[in-house]
C-alpha cells in the first residue's frame, strides 16, 4: 500500500522527479565510471607485459627503469655493458633473455633495438604474443617492424621508408642509412604500438660514422659496406629476462643486484608497478573524492527538491489525516518516495555507465590503449549503489520530520 501511493505520489510530480532521478543517475555513473576507469588502467598497466619475471638494466630506481623499458617514459641513466648482458643470459637460471637498446626516434616515436625473440617472448594481456597485421619481421639491416599507432599516425605501410634520429629532441637525422618498413603489427594497446622496431645490428649500423655521441666530420659508409661488417654491440639498455623456475626468481634478482663487474638493477614488474600506482594514488583519491562529491550533491538536490514540495503538498497530507492516516504514515510515505527516487537513480546511472562503456571501450582502447572491461556489477559496486539508496533514505529524513510536524499541527485544518 506504501509502495503504491508513494510510486503515484512520483508518478504525479514527474517533471522534477525525473531530473532529480537523472541527476542521481549521472552522478552514479560518474562515480562508477572513475572505478572503472581507476581498475581498468591498473589492469592495461599490468597487462602491457606478462610472463616476463625480470627486468634488468643499469642500477637506478625501480619505477624509472620499468617506464623507460615497458612504457618508453623517460631514459636511462646508464646502460648494460654487452659483456655483462652476455654473462646474465649464461646463467643457469635464466630460460630466455630479450635484450632492448633505446635512445634514438623517429618522428617523436621512440626506437627500439631488439632481437627477433623479442616478437616471441613479449606478452601481453595475460598471454597474448605480438602478431604482424602486415608485412614480415626484419631480415634486412635495415628492416623496421613499426607498431599499430605509428602506421596509423604517420600513414605508413610496408616499404614505405623511415629515417631514424639521434636522440629523443634531436634535429639530427641518420639520413645516410634509410630503413624500409618491412612489418606493421597488430594493434596491441600497449607501447609497443608506438615503438619503431628494429635489429640491435641496426641501432650499431647508423652508429658507425658516429663517435662519443657526434657524427664524424667527412665520414659515410655505404649500407652495403655496414652489411658485410660484423655488428656486435658495445652496449643494451636494459633486457627482459624470464627464469626457468619461479623459486629462482629471487636469488637471480639478488645475484643481478650485486653484481660486481658494474652497478645493475633487476626488478620484478609487478612489485614495480605497485610501487608506480603509490606515487599516483593521491591523484587517485583525488578523482574518487570528487565523484563522490558529486553524488553527495545530488542526493542534497533530491533533498531541496523534497523540501520545496512540502508546501504544496499540505492539502495532500491533510487528506491523508482525514482519511484515517497517522502523522507517522506521512514520515513514512516521503522516505519511502525518497528511497525509490535514489534506488531508480542508482538503477538508472548503472545502465548509463554500461552504455558509455559499450560507446567508449573500442574508443579507448584505440586512441590510449586502455582497456576497459565490461563486466557484471562487481560487489563493491553493489555496494556503492546500495550505499546510494541508503544515503538518499538518511537524507530525506530532515524534509520527513518537517512533514510529520506540520502534518500534526494542520490537523483537519487545511492552509492554503
Amino acid at each position: 500500500m506504501m509502495l503504491r501511493l508513494a510510486f503515484g505520489s512520483l508518478m504525479a510530480r514527474a517533471l522534477t522527479v525525473g531530473m532529480t532521478i537523472l541527476a542521481i543517475a549521472l552522478s552514479v555513473a560518474l562515480f562508477l565510471g572513475v572505478e572503472k576507469v581507476r581498475t581498468g588502467a591498473k589492469a592495461s598497466f599490468a597487462d602491457t607485459i606478462s610472463g616476463t619475471d625480470l627486468i634488468v638494466g643499469a642500477r637506478s630506481g625501480s619505477v624509472q627503469l620499468l617506464l623507460y623499458s615497458v612504457f618508453r617514459i623517460g631514459n636511462a641513466t646508464n646502460n648494460v655493458t654487452w659483456d655483462s648482458y652476455q654473462d646474465i643470459a649464461s646463467r643457469p637460471e635464466v630460460d630466455w633473455i630479450v635484450p632492448i637498446s633505446l635512445g634514438d626516434s623517429h618522428r617523436q616515436f621512440r626506437v627500439m633495438g631488439t632481437t627477433r625473440a623479442f616478437f616471441e617472448r613479449y606478452k601481453y594481456r595475460s598471454g597474448q604474443s605480438l602478431a604482424v597485421a602486415d608485412g614480415a619481421l626484419m631480415d634486412d639491416v635495415f628492416d623496421t617492424v613499426i607498431g599499430a599507432d605509428v602506421a596509423a599516425t604517420l600513414g605508413y605501410s610496408v616499404g614505405s621508408p623511415i629515417v631514424v634520429a639521434h636522440g629523443l629532441a634531436s634535429f639530427v637525422e641518420h639520413d645516410n642509412q634509410p630503413f624500409r618498413v618491412s612489418g606493421i603489427l597488430a594493434k596491441t594497446g600497449t607501447p609497443v604500438d608506438r615503438t619503431v622496431i628494429v635489429s640491435l645490428e641496426a641501432i650499431e649500423a647508423i652508429h658507425v660514422d658516429w663517435q662519443s655521441g657526434a657524427a664524424i666530420p667527412g665520414q659515410s659508409t655505404s649500407p652495403d659496406t655496414i652489411r658485410q661488417m660484423k655488428l656486435e654491440p658495445k652496449a643494451v639498455t636494459a633486457a627482459l629476462v624470464g627464469v626457468k623456475s619461479r623459486l629462482k626468481v629471487f636469488a637471480l634478482q639478488r645475484a643481478i643486484n650485486e653484481y660486481p663487474q658494474e652497478p645493475l638493477l633487476a626488478i620484478l614488474p609487478g612489485v614495480a608497478l605497485q610501487e608506480l600506482w603509490q606515487i599516483v594514488g593521491i591523484a587517485e583519491t583525488a578523482l574518487i573524492a570528487v565523484s563522490g562529491m558529486v553524488v553527495v550533491t545530488a542526493l542534497i538536490g533530491m533533498m531541496a527538491t523534497i523540501f520545496s514540495s512540502l508546501n504544496e503538498r499540505r492539502r495532500e497530507m491533510a487528506i491523508f489525516r482525514a482519511m484515517g492516516a497517522r502523522p507517522r504514515v506521512v514520515l513514512g510515505l516521503l522516505i519511502v518516495e525518497a528511497a525509490m527516487m535514489a534506488a531508480f537513480g542508482a538503477a538508472l546511472g548503472l545502465g548509463v555507465l554500461y552504455i558509455a562503456l559499450f560507446v567508449a571501450q573500442p574508443l579507448m582502447d584505440a586512441a590510449f590503449g586502455l582497456w576497459l572491461p565490461i563486466d557484471p556489477p562487481s560487489l563493491r559496486e553493489l555496494w556503492v549503489l546500495a550505499c546510494v539508496v541508503g544515503a538518499g533514505v538518511i537524507v530525506s529524513i530532515v524534509p520527513a520530520l518537517r512533514a510529520y510536524r506540520m502534518s500534526l499541527a494542520d490537523g483537519m485544518m487545511v492552509r492554503i
